[in-house]
């Protein structure tokens, strides 16, 4: 069995994803573009990890994203041969592998890559001229290779549905939906709650960690952000005194933050939204922006609610709007709620999707 990831650099959503799998299949071997052992989990350095000729070039470790026109050749060129079962993790590119006719290719898709698709005018408005133009030059074959090589799944499973959608547009396929996995048996709620908000993650654009930046500063309530990122010397220059902005947490300081916040701001359009999850774990409740995969794990009225445009008006009338429903919060509804999403949950989704 073969598991195929996009790169293995850094630990995040995809990545547990790969964790677990390792779990429900122990002896798979890993293919990958980029690797690096010293920033992955113990229980992938365990296993096998095979890379392609992208590994090897300069500076792949830290830019591999510069290598993306050479990644459906990398793909092809990994030798599948022998395996019974493959799993593509895709994002970026991982799904183009060639497989035996007999194999079994089930794709878990995080998304169809953002950046040839539906973000590829906002990736292209923030690049510098060269880049531009090479997107313009290359993203067109890269989108039809991108089209083709999702013919050659034979299961397609989707995050969530909002990726479902993204499926069927990007690729004509029809996927099944199996949430990510969160290992919410991590977190537990606090006997007391502070009055200060939560704001987590990376501090990237589309991340819009500005927007709760901007919305804190006009209410001039608590807020606590976690996060570092290109905007984050920025966002640190904007922060009034009601904001804190702190670059990382260990997982402990984490946990508490979670569970003693009175609620977490959910500024982007996310495929799924871990960091929800793991919030309504912790009895607390989420303020989302009503777009993307949290439409799957939030329950407006009941763990959460939503605001309806990214805008620093719709942010403040969300925060306004969260403060009188407070009081109505029972911190066992989220939960309950959270549990939905324990790694059991996933496990029993992928069999029953190979099973079908």
């Amino acid at each position: 069995m073969a598991i195929v990831h996009y790169w293995l650099v850094t630990m995040r959503g995809g990545e547990r994803v790969v964790e677990r799998l390792l779990h429900l299949f122990p002896h798979a071997e890993i293919f990958t573009h980029v690797y690096d052992a010293s920033a992955v989990s113990e229980t992938i350095r365990e296993r096998p990890v095979h890379t392609s000729f992208i590994n090897r070039l300069p500076g792949a470790r830290r830019h591999y994203q510069k290598y993306l026109p050479l990644m459906p050749m990398a793909l092809e060129q990994l030798d599948l041969r022998g395996f019974d079962l493959v799993i593509s993790s895709e994002s970026g590119p991982a799904k183009g592998v060639i497989t035996d006719p007999d194999t079994v290719h089930l794709c878990y898709a995080h998304s169809p890559m953002r950046y040839l698709w539906d973000h590829y005018h906002q990736y292209r408005g923030s690049a510098g001229r060269l880049t531009r133009l090479m997107m313009t030059l290359l993203f067109g074959r890269l989108r039809h290779w991108d089209m083709t090589s999702a013919a050659r799944i034979d299961i397609v499973v989707a995050n969530s549905q909002f990726i479902k959608k993204r499926i069927a547009k990007a690729w004509r396929r029809d996927a099944v939906v199996v949430h990510p996995p969160v290992d919410t048996s991590l977190f537990t709620p606090a006997a007391v709650v502070g009055d200060e908000y939560l704001w987590v993650g990376q501090m990237t654009p589309y991340k819009r960690a500005d927007l709760a930046v901007d919305a804190f500063n006009a209410l001039q309530l608590p807020l606590l952000m976690v996060g570092d990122g290109e905007m984050a010397a920025e966002l640190r220059k904007r922060a009034g005194p009601t904001i804190r902005i702190i670059p990382r947490m260990r997982f402990d300081e984490l946990r508490h933050a979670y569970a003693t916040s009175k609620a977490l701001i959910f500024t982007p359009e996310e495929d799924f939204g871990i960091v929800p999850v793991e919030m309504m774990a912790s009895g607390r409740p989420v303020l989302a922006y009503a777009r993307g995969g949290i439409r799957d794990s939030l329950v407006e009225r009941k763990t959460g609610l939503f605001f309806e445009r990214q805008t620093i008006e719709s942010l403040i009338d969300g925060v306004r709007a969260m403060e009188a429903w407070l009081p109505e919060f029972d911190p066992a509804d989220a939960v309950a709620q959270a549990e939905r999403f324990a790694p059991e949950h996933f496990d029993a989704g992928i069999l029953a999707a190979l099973e079908a």
